[in-house]
């Protein structure tokens, strides 16, 4: 049985306008001859150079004298390498250091893809029908680098989608690491990493039960620091770290916007991109609800799924997740716990679909096979668009499923509320699939969800268009039950 959709006309491209002020620093060494020719000009030259600068770049940044500040501080070693007394140096000096150690990078140049929709924290002020939302992009650019950014709008009852205005200064969060781990969850990471025990050993077991990142970097890199040390070693020492530093928070400033806040690779495990968040409006048994997301971060070899969690979209709060099941891509919270315990999709072994339960939201153990690719447009890989959905009738999931030519299509399935692990009903044929204009991208013939939500008694799913750019459907609720119940 086929389901009725309603594409809507709108849509959400890429804008290479928006950029973020990047640091950039071409190696220690060009660093310093930099820094030396920049300590040859005179205090009128640099106020010149500087002026000039403010006065092309200001205008696109918020605070851009901040930025410039920062990025000085993050040469600082070099510049004291130079015998260079870095206190003495004027403020117009470091400003123009940093503007050195800046570049440009329009975080949406490429592809504006993989979006998920929830529901606002503020729903006043608006008439009856209308529901205030939020929705998240994978917004990718100079070298398929990957960030997450927000636009916000207003369903009306006929579930037309009004976006409101995107802000001009793009504002880059401050960042807070986390300073005490403790040793016991920390190795078991690592292992799940599969990085060598036989290289991290010494340096674990001289650590106490609870230990500061400090701490810790300080003993990785005094061993980092003999030359002679193999490669494989090495490698290890350096995941012991960017593991560390994936623990963080980030603060955005309550003067931006939230279309101006732009989740952007912070640590080493995420330098090559943060991929796919499937955010979701988790309610807890007492009655309170924060928003949380799963996304992948990778670092170019090493795929990390992380935990992202935040009550008012300023502050986030940045985790690794752990376990056995915390595995591969396309892990999906549900937006409830079930009986007492957390609940997870995920698809570890990059085939199947698998459910997971948890006493805690970042420790996912004993994964259950859920589904199996069942039919041909999906004979490739099944897994979640997002997470699912509670129905007085059970829970919506809205999976993908990859056929031949490696075509992505949209599907749902229907599961027990109280026992998730027993499936209702599921669609034989795809929900939705790409329309002739919707093949074309930068990975062709795909539509895919990172997350839907219902609003009068529809379905609102937001979909990416090839990997290129994103609009949405809507899918009357009705209609989409009965057919699952009929597929059974």
């Amino acid at each position: 049985m086929r389901v009725s959709v309603i594409r809507k006309s709108i849509k959400f491209t890429p804008d290479s306008k928006r950029v973020v002020a990047r640091y950039f620093i071409n190696g220690d060494e060009r660093t310093k001859q930099m820094v030396t020719r920049i300590m040859m000009l005179d205090d009128k030259q640099v106020l010149e150079t500087l002026e000039q600068t403010l006065r092309e770049f200001a205008r696109r940044h918020r605070n851009i004298s901040a930025i410039f500040l920062r990025h000085c501080e993050k040469v600082r070693d070099s510049i004291e390498a130079l015998q260079i007394d870095y206190e003495a140096l004027s403020l117009d000096r470091k400003m123009l250091i940093g503007s050195y150690c800046t570049m440009e990078y329009a975080i949406e140049s490429a592809a504006i893809f993989n979006p998920s929709i929830i529901e606002d924290f503020d729903q006043t002020g608006l008439e009856a029908g209308e529901k205030r939302v939020i929705i998240s992009f994978r917004a990718t650019g100079e070298g398929h680098i990957s960030s997450i950014v927000f636009r916000r709008g207003i369903l009306d009852r006929d579930n037309n989608l009004q976006v409101m205005k995107i802000g001009h200064n793009i504002d880059k969060a401050e960042i807070i690491h986390k300073t005490f781990f403790n040793k016991e969850r920390f190795l078991l990471k690592l292992s799940e990493m599969h990085t060598q025990d036989k290289y991290i050993t010494q340096i674990m077991q001289d650590l106490p039960e609870e230990f500061e990142y400090v701490v810790l970097k300080n003993m990785v890199n005094a061993v980092l620091n003999d030359p002679s040390i193999r490669e494989e070693r090495r490698t290890a020492l350096n995941e012991i770290i960017w593991l560390a530093k994936s623990f963080y928070d980030i603060e955005f400033k309550h003067d931006s916007d939230i279309t101006e806040r732009v989740i952007f690779p912070i640590s080493d495990s995420e330098s090559r991109g943060i991929e796919d968040a499937r955010f979701v409006r988790f309610t807890d048994d007492d009655g309170s609800s924060r928003i949380m997301a799963t996304y992948t971060a990778y670092n170019g070899h090493t795929i990390l799924p992380k935990l992202i969690s935040t009550e008012d979209f300023y502050t986030f709060r940045v985790m690794p997740l752990h376990g056995a099941g915390a595995q591969n891509k396309n892990l999906a919270l549900f937006p409830r716990k079930i009986k007492g315990k957390y609940a997870m999709l995920a698809r570890i072994d990059g085939v199947n679909n698998y459910i997971m339960y948890s006493d805690r939201v970042t420790q996912w153990n004993t994964p259950l096979l859920l589904q199996e690719p069942r039919y041909t447009w999906e004979f490739t890989q099944i897994g979640n668009c997002g997470s699912p959905l509670w129905t007085a009738e059970g829970w919506l999931v809205i999976t993908h499923g990859v056929g031949t030519m490696r075509r992505y299509c949209i599907g749902a399935s229907l599961f027990d509320l109280d026992d998730p692990s027993k499936e209702i009903g599921r669609l034989t044929e795809p929900l939705l699939s790409p329309l002739e204009d919707e093949r074309e991208g930068y990975v062709p013939n795909v539509v895919y969800s990172c997350g839907a939500i219902i609003h009068n008694n529809s379905l609102i799913l937001p979909y990416a268009v090839s990997d290129y750019s994103s609009t949405y459907a809507v899918v009357d609720m009705v209609e989409l039950i009965d057919a699952l119940k009929k597929s059974k």
